[in-house]
């Protein structure tokens, strides 16, 4: 990250909790824009969920979709703007549960959006509840005695999901560290210009702390993702593909 703030970051007297990984996030993503010269082209697709607090933070031009439904609508935003960049800003959990569908046909047909999804390992906006990403044993609003994996599942993993289609950009960066965010950023700029080439699908997720509703302190909640959340879900770059030119 560079000290000074990017134009495209405002600063309120409320937004995320504290600790919160989207925080970071939303200025790796203003960071990238004002250095690759799109802040005035970027189009941005909020979820309603903890990320929609960014429309406070960015001066993108937005849209709020309704939940789960940031890749379908970034989708119908790229059709009608072709030439800009379009960003989809989503949760783990309506990203992977309301909005798989959405998520997995986008991928199908590698359509040439951006998605960054911020994956806390939980729902945030709405409680603290298990998330498809939620580590066996996690104990969460829904699963006060530890998520069971044999009744609720092992935590979905995107690139394996993603394992039978090609996609112009799939990676997986942690928020926990320097080191890490510095590699996040360089994912995220790495997803822009593979989709500003019209590569495709190009979808980067973000290991994040959320210690409002892992009931962890900022510190810990980094050294968790460090020491547990990776072991499920590593990191890396899965998928880099360039789209052949049409003849």
């Amino acid at each position: 990250m560079i000290l000074k703030a990017p134009e495209t970051v405002s600063f309120t007297t409320s937004g995320f909790c504290p600790g919160c990984g989207h925080g970071l996030a939303v200025r790796l993503i203003a960071e990238v824009a004002e250095e690759m010269n799109l802040s005035e082209q970027l189009l941005t697709v909020l979820d309603v969920a903890c990320g929609s607090l960014a429309i406070d933070a960015w001066k993108f031009d937005t849209i709020m979709a309704a939940h789960g439904r940031p890749i379908a609508d970034a989708i119908g935003v790229k059709m009608v703007r072709p030439d800009h960049p379009v960003l989809a800003y989503i949760g783990d959990g309506a990203a992977y549960s309301i909005g798989m569908a959405e998520m997995m046909h986008c991928g199908l047909r590698n359509d040439n959006i951006i998605a960054i999804v911020i994956n806390n390992n939980v729902y945030g906006m709405t409680g603290g509840q298990c998330a498809p990403t939620s580590l066996p044993g996690q104990k969460t609003m829904s699963t006060p005695y530890g998520k069971d994996p044999d009744r609720c599942g092992m935590p979905l993993q995107i690139e394996k999901a993603f394992s039978g289609f090609k996609v112009g950009y799939l990676a997986r960066g942690a928020m926990c560290d320097v080191p890490n965010i510095n590699k996040a950023k360089k994912m995220i700029k790495k997803a822009f210009e593979k989709s500003m080439a019209g590569d495709g699908f190009c979808l980067v997720e973000l290991l994040s702390p959320c210690p409002t509703n892992l009931h962890l302190s900022p510190v810990a909640n980094m050294e968790r993702i460090t020491n547990e959340v990776m072991n499920y879900f590593p990191i890396g770059e899965f998928q880099n593909n360039t789209k052949e030119a049409k003849q």
